[in-house]
């Protein structure tokens, strides 16, 4: 198999492989092997051309030629002439696949149906990639470039993904990469001959060629690799952004054990509140005629750090046939059984299961884990609710106001956990809690006038395109400006709650839907919400809706309660408003362009953007990050810098420098016409190389003498018993390097800087550095001598 074979096959197989990260993205996979039919006709099509052979912008040009012909006849068959040749017609087509196609992927969740527009941004794009990694690594012959469209391929893939295997897709990806090079490697090692020493020969006496550093490239592949994978997990996380990953899942196993923990953030949440279109999430049927109490409880977050509202990180355990009574539920408290059957649509893929609170037993196939103290059920292993039909039986609580306002103090160690407050919460926040509630005499009071303050009297507008900043201020704008949406309403009066020593906390879900026709409820986007749940021993956790027009308000709440000024009537339901809703789980954006919050493990909440800025530690990391992605693949040409700074260095002033100097000055005259295509071949004396590099450099006389002179002076310091000094050597050199430069086309004169080939003197002294300690380690080893028998002693 030829170089340029061989090459043309390693640049197919890395795009191939960097495709692989796209994998999770889309279902089902079948796209994939249309792409590898495709580029497998694109890349045949380019060693044809090469073995022509065609020049190198006309061999291009018949790839994408092709591979146009391929995408229509592929996709737009109908509309082009005799169905390969594309037209106006097809042209169009093609615009509205790909507009149907860019809808699609913010539409859908992951892993986004296979659509047609989806199928040909992927495999069109995965011909695109294709055709760049073949023009530089075969066409132009410089796979080094060609690893950043590899990048940019894995990036796309990287960005949209859950997390979830991302370093299995890195690892495929560099390895293609890695093979990228070193098959360019081994091309060019086998055009230089006899240049390096050492090679295996074959039993006739003849070299194998170049293995050593080919074997050493691959050694040093494997350990670059190892580092990538392992060295990120000491660093800082940098977590918190729309493209965080989404966990890789819960506790391992399928019994007891195991933990849940919050990864994901609800900073995009403004944006899921502003879609055009409410599409249906999911459809129920239940058996209860007050719908108004039927919240979707998803998740509650129980951690507030004065910035964020997370969920705590909690035990897990298999799924219990019948779940225990909810906690501080008392025996007086009346309460109805309710059962109700959900079916989640297609697109709607979240790891934590919705379900009417408190629920008393659930039943669903797949693998699911439940945790005890949220009386959540959680997907194990990346478990989703993805099309899942399930019934939940759940308590519909109905305390009475008098229950509430004569409930006692709740346990000592609950009520320190779900009362702490950070020491940076801003000092507004508990004077206005106090003030609001002045008067009251329990907490129960204090509780339904804060629901009251938001949602009636405190003069609060519902906004979704309100931006009141995030840190630990966010909470005091909220409050002064008085504009926000429900994750602003809820979390400010579960912090003025605990505030007053009422442990409360923040629960994610839908509010009650829409009834239909057919007695079923359609929950749809604008049907998301956030809500706190305040604790009171005898009834437990318990809902309060202080978001104005959202939702209904507890009939607990109402004006016949003591200490309330709330009307009669109850506040409009969130099925019968036009506006949006809230939610940090669901959403259009939520549902394409941000899918981890549709399938996270559990949501983490955060205010929109602004106010407080990173950690320091955090900041440091991505400057070293930054920095260590500048410096690596600008290593090459730092280094090679260097090394012509030292070798033109002022060396041979005196006669012992001399020979040092004048070599120096030979290696670098060999290396900058290595760098610009001429390599070395050692078998040759100077006088020869330099005639060599003048012929193959096509130099001008000046540069002509220059290279002579230089090689005079190497002459002398092998040949001579007293070498005489040279004066300008180094000018002598500069002026060779402008004229290689000035003849070279910019392709090469981009190499030559950015990826000079004589840097590969780095593999080669590692490589001897490498035999050497191996060689000294055997030799330091300590040799057993066998002990003599009886008979040999004399």
């Amino acid at each position: 198999m030829s170089g340029r074979t061989r090459m043309a096959l390693c640049a197919a197989a890395a795009t191939l492989m960097a495709s692989c990260a796209l994998l999770p993205l889309v279902s089902p996979v079948t796209w994939l092997m249309q792409a590898v039919f495709l580029l497998a006709i694109q890349t045949s099509v380019g060693m044809a051309a090469r073995r022509v052979p065609l020049a190198r912008p006309l061999t291009v040009a018949a790839q994408a030629l092709v591979a146009l012909m391929l995408l229509t006849l592929t996709f737009a068959n109908q509309q082009a002439i005799i169905g390969v040749i594309p037209g106006p017609e097809a042209f169009r087509h093609f615009a509205d696949l790909l507009q149907t196609g860019g809808d699609d992927v913010s539409r859908y969740s992951i892993p986004a149906p296979l659509s047609d527009g989806i199928r040909l941004m992927l495999i069109g794009g995965v011909l695109v990639i294709g055709l760049a990694v073949d023009t530089l690594a075969v066409t132009f012959r410089s796979a080094a470039p060609a690893g950043l469209p590899l990048l940019a391929l894995y990036s796309v893939a990287a960005g949209l993904s859950d997390g979830g295997a991302d370093w299995l897709w890195f690892l495929v990806a560099a390895m293609g990469y890695l093979m990228l090079l070193l098959a360019e490697g081994r091309d060019r090692l086998s055009q230089w001959g006899r240049v390096f020493g050492g090679a295996p020969r074959t039993p006739g006496g003849e070299p194998t060629g170049a293995v050593a550093p080919v074997r050493t490239g691959r050694r040093i592949g494997v350990v670059a690799l190892g580092i990538a994978l392992v060295v990120p997990l000491a660093l800082p996380a940098m977590n918190g952004g729309l493209l965080d990953a989404a966990g890789a899942g819960v506790g391992p196993g399928s019994g007891r054990g195991g933990t849940v923990s919050a990864v994901n953030p609800l900073v995009s949440l403004r944006d899921s509140l502003n879609v055009d279109e409410d599409r249906e999430v999911m459809s129920l049927k239940t058996n209860t005629a007050d719908l108004s109490n039927l919240y979707l409880r998803i998740v509650s977050l129980d951690d507030f750090d004065g910035t964020t509202w997370e969920p705590a990180k909690r035990n897990i355990e298999a799924v219990p046939d019948k779940f225990p009574t909810p906690i501080g539920l008392g025996p007086d408290v009346r309460r109805a059984e309710v059962e109700t059957t959900i079916s989640a649509a297609d697109w709607y893929a979240q790891n934590w299961l919705p379900m009417p609170y408190p629920p008393s037993g659930v039943d669903i196939d797949g693998r699911w884990r439940y945790e005890p103290l949220g009386m959540t059920v959680v997907g194990d292993r990346r478990q989703t609710t993805r099309g899942a039909t399930y019934t939940v039986r759940s308590l519909d609580v109905q305390p009475t106001a008098e229950q509430l306002a004569d409930a006692p103090e709740p346990p000592a160690a609950l009520k320190r956990e779900f009362t702490e407050l950070p020491g940076s919460l801003p000092a507004v926040v508990a004077e206005t809690a106090r003030e609001v509630t002045k008067g009251a005499t329990s907490h129960y009071q204090q509780a339904v006038k804060l629901q009251d303050y938001f949602a009636i009297t405190g003069g609060f507008q519902y906004d979704t395109n309100v931006k009141v900043g995030s840190g630990r201020t966010a909470i005091a704008r909220f409050l002064r400006d008085k504009q926000g949406f429900c994750v602003h309403f809820s979390f400010a009066m579960a912090a003025m709650a605990r505030s007053l020593d009422i442990p409360a906390r923040v629960a994610v879900g839908f509010a009650p839907g829409t009834p239909q026709g057919d007695n079923s409820v359609s929950v749809g986007l604008r049907d998301a919400h956030a809500w706190p749940e305040l604790y009171f021993e005898g009834v437990g956790w318990t809902r309060f809706e202080p978001t104005p027009t959202r939702g209904s308000a507890p009939s607990y709440t109402l004006s016949d309660t003591p200490g309330s000024t709330v009307p009669d009537v109850a506040r409009p339901s969130q099925s019968t408003s036009t506006g949006p809703s809230a939610t940090p789980s669901t959403s259009e954006s939520c549902a394409g362009q941000n899918p981890q919050l549709c399938a996270s493990e559990s949501p983490q909440a955060a205010l929109p953007s602004g106010g407080d800025g990173p950690k320091w530690y955090v900041l440091l990391a991505w400057v070293l990050g930054g920095a260590a992605a500048l410096l690596i693949p600008s290593a090459p040409m730092l280094w090679r810098l260097r090394t012509r700074a030292v070798r033109l260095g002022a060396h041979g002033r005196t006669e012992a420098d001399i020979p040092l100097h004048a070599l120096a000055v030979w290696q670098e005259l060999t290396d900058t016409a290595w760098d610009f295509g001429i390599p070395p071949d050692d078998s040759q004396t100077p006088r020869k190389t330099a005639a060599r590099i003048v012929r193959l450099g096509h130099l001008d006389p000046p540069a002509a003498a220059s290279v002579h002179r230089v090689a005079d002076a190497v002459e002398q310091v092998l040949y001579a018993p007293s070498p005489r000094p040279t004066a300008g050597l180094a000018e002598d050199v500069r002026r060779v390097r402008s004229d290689l430069r000035s003849k070279a086309t910019w392709t090469t004169k981009v190499r030559a800087l950015l990826a000079p080939r004589s840097s590969v003197r780095v593999v080669w002294a590692l490589s001897e550095w490498w035999t050497d300690v191996k060689r000294r380690a055997i030799a330091a080893r300590p040799t057993l001598r066998r002990p003599s028998t009886p008979g040999q002693q004399g």
